[in-house]
């Protein structure tokens, strides 16, 4: 019988009384994709924090290699082959390749003086594991989010890994991207090493993973195969919610333009784009990275000057010359990185959702009516279902889903027109996605414009009712969601616009 490379048997854990895991049990085989599954506040973080020896049990044991722990350390664990890569990586952004990859074996040898012959021998042996090729003397800041992931796979190799644990690891990746690190995987798993694939994205963890784990707030819910589940079932399992997955069709037919765009053009990001947006529509903008999805967003909220083109708001010709001409003109732009461009997290979700009314609360003397300020916050709260037990409280200590609802509640306070969402949904749980997509479509029902700006395919077959296609900067087909299937719009978002053939 093939031992485990590792088996949780009956962990619990608690912080000031708070249960974040009863009685979990897990094993995991040699060469094994195991995904481990759960909302946020699940207790998938704490218990990979147990396997890797960061946190202490309460109750159970560990078994590593079949050698039985109560209590583990990093060091221990390993030394038993287990790896942990997290979302940042801990790579060394001020530091080059080969430095980031050889000097933890330079250090953990105690060598008292540095061979840079040996520290490059050692990086390009690392990368050659994962048949990767990144130059040595690049810093490590400079290079693309895949890349300081593959950068902290070689690194993890290094220790003869027997368990890789990746910690929501496709969250900033294109489906390219993604591909490249499952052809990996997949290769660790021929060489018998173990990958524990931490994740909420259905279709990827349908793709890449043998055998499925799914917790909810801090239970065993199921361990099975693919099989056994499909997206209904392993939603259910996840949140305990049955969610209805109809497509939004609504009625458009005498609904007015309140955006109308023709030959906008930004140089080198866009160029030649029409559009038009109704009021009660959800629009759907797809491409890959680097397609001028991103672009195009920030020049229809005023923060990307364009060259040429016209932009019309309820049949009105307008120039955004500022993002403060946007908001004026009611526009309100939902951006891709909520942490740094949407809130303020460290001050109060009041204070988060206010922000952007801020005036509308203040008297001539320049007194802030605060009874009203917090009115406003509560309604916010209370409508997009923020999960809080004190708006007073900071925004930092909420789920990724409540700081993405905040962001949305701060526009929707503005009483916008005309709502653009940059990957309205990126890095929140399946419950919180279908919180936001009710919510968007409720906002469209009651005569909200609405675009979604996302290449999260069913993101946009779901819940737009219209879907324009960019790519190389320029809108290539517009699609119906009704009509068009994932693969056929996967295969117009990838296709080279120069030769006509989808690209590799």
């Amino acid at each position: 019988m093939v031992q485990n490379v590792i088996a949780v048997r009956g962990v619990s854990k608690a912080f000031a009384g708070v249960q974040a895991l009863d009685d979990i049990s897990l094993e995991i085989a040699p060469g094994e994709i195991h995904c481990l599954a759960g909302e946020n506040g699940s207790g998938k973080s704490t218990l990979i924090k147990i396997i890797s020896g960061v946190h202490a049990p309460d109750s159970g044991v560990v078994e590593l290699g079949g050698e039985p722990f109560t209590k583990l350390n990093p060091r221990i664990a390993i030394a038993h082959g287990v790896q942990v890569i997290y979302q940042d990586f801990s790579v060394f952004p001020n530091l080059t390749v080969m430095e980031n990859l050889a000097l933890p074996a330079e250090l953990s040898e105690r060598r008292a003086f540095v061979s840079w012959r040996r520290m490059r021998k050692i990086a390009a042996e690392a990368l050659a594991k994962i048949n990767v090729d990144i130059d040595l003397d690049a810093i490590v800041g400079t290079l693309s989010v895949a890349q300081k992931q593959l950068i902290a796979i070689a690194r993890a190799l290094m220790s003869d890994a027997r368990l890789i644990i990746m910690d929501e690891p496709t969250t900033a990746l294109t489906k390219r991207e993604v591909n490249a690190l499952f052809a990996i995987i997949l290769d660790l798993k021929s060489r018998g090493i173990a990958t524990l694939f931490v994740s909420h994205k259905l279709e990827e963890v349908f793709e890449i993973s043998e055998k499925f784990t799914i917790i909810r707030n801090g239970k065993h819910v199921i361990t099975c195969l693919p099989e056994e589940l499909d997206h209904k079932t392993f939603s259910f399992y996840m949140t305990g919610r049955e969610f209805d997955d109809a497509r939004f069709t609504p009625d458009l037919e005498s609904s007015r333009p309140v955006l109308e765009v023709d030959a906008l053009s930004a140089h080198g990001a866009f160029a030649d784009v029409d559009l038009s947006l109704r009021a009660g529509e959800i629009l759907g903008i797809t491409g890959l990275l680097g397609s001028g999805r991103t672009e195009l967003a920030l020049s229809l909220f005023g923060a990307l000057k364009t060259d040429a083109g016209e932009m019309r708001i309820e049949g009105a010709p307008v120039k955004l010359k500022t993002v403060r001409d946007a908001i004026a003109h009611r526009i309100g732009y939902v951006p891709e990185d909520r942490l740094t461009e949407g809130l303020f997290l460290e001050r109060s979700i009041s204070s988060n959702i206010i922000i952007s009314e801020i005036d509308s609360f203040v008297s001539g003397l320049g007194a802030l009516d605060q009874k009203k300020a917090d009115a406003e916050a509560k309604r916010w709260v209370e409508r997009l279902r923020i999960a809080t037990p004190d708006p007073e409280n900071a925004v930092n200590t909420l789920s990724g889903g409540n700081q993405q609802r905040i962001v949305l509640a701060k526009w929707l306070a503005t009483n916008p027109r005309v709502l653009i969402l940059n990957g309205p949904t990126v890095g929140v749980d399946i419950g919180s996605k279908h919180d936001i997509h009710r919510a968007l479509r409720e906002l469209a029902a009651e005569g909200l414009g609405v675009i979604i700006i996302s290449d999260d395919i069913p993101e946009v077959l779901q819940n737009c009712n219209r879907v324009l296609v960019m790519n190389a900067g320029r809108i290539i087909s517009e699609i119906d969601p009704e009509t068009t299937g994932e693969a056929e719009l996967a295969a117009l978002m990838s296709e080279d616009t120069t030769t006509g053939k989808e690209e590799d």
